[in-house]
């Protein structure tokens, strides 16, 4: 009998990839034979950057990485990963604020999906504080952020400055 394969879904919107992020997607794909990340199309927000941008900064910043890939999430997280073969979520834990939204959240999906386990980690101690919409607002007040965001991030952020200077 053949073992499944291990396939989980990261999802999130990624609005600026932190390094928080890249922590959980490098640590993530040890525990799996194969880490998609989904890129939430979520119309309530006004994102910095556009999906296909978000997917790019993912897609960079995870070059080499050969069992990670970056998809839109454009629908429930949990039919997405259905259709994809994901057995498993990822999803990260940051702070005691976040544990009550993402409790609701895969008692939810399991309701949706019984099959479909979700595995929450923690960032590494030095990203436990990150979140896109901070690194956002220290950006935009003059801040350095390179030490929040990767490289390519960091680039884009800078690029998307000029780009509305006045």
């Amino acid at each position: 009998m053949a073992i499944p394969s291990r396939i989980a879904l990261y999802p999130g919107s990624f609005d600026g990839l932190t390094c928080g992020h890249l922590d959980l997607i490098q640590r993530g794909r040890l525990l799996f034979d194969r880490l998609i990340v989904g890129v939430a199309v979520n119309q309530r927000k006004s994102p910095w950057f556009s999906v296909e941008e978000r997917l790019e900064h993912i897609r960079a910043c995870t070059r080499g990485l050969d069992n990670v890939e970056a998809v839109v999430l454009d629908g429930l997280t949990v039919h997405v990963a259905q259709k994809l073969g994901a057995r498993f979520l990822l999803r990260g834990l940051r702070a005691v604020s976040d544990f009550e939204f993402e409790f609701q959240l895969a008692i939810t999906n399991h309701k949706l999906a019984p099959e479909i386990e979700t595995i929450f980690l923690a960032p590494a101690p030095e990203y436990i504080f990150l979140s896109s919409s901070m690194v956002k607002e220290v950006f935009s007040f003059g801040g350095d952020v390179s030490s929040f965001v990767p490289p390519p991030v960091l680039q884009a952020f800078e690029e998307k400055k000029r780009r509305t200077a006045p």
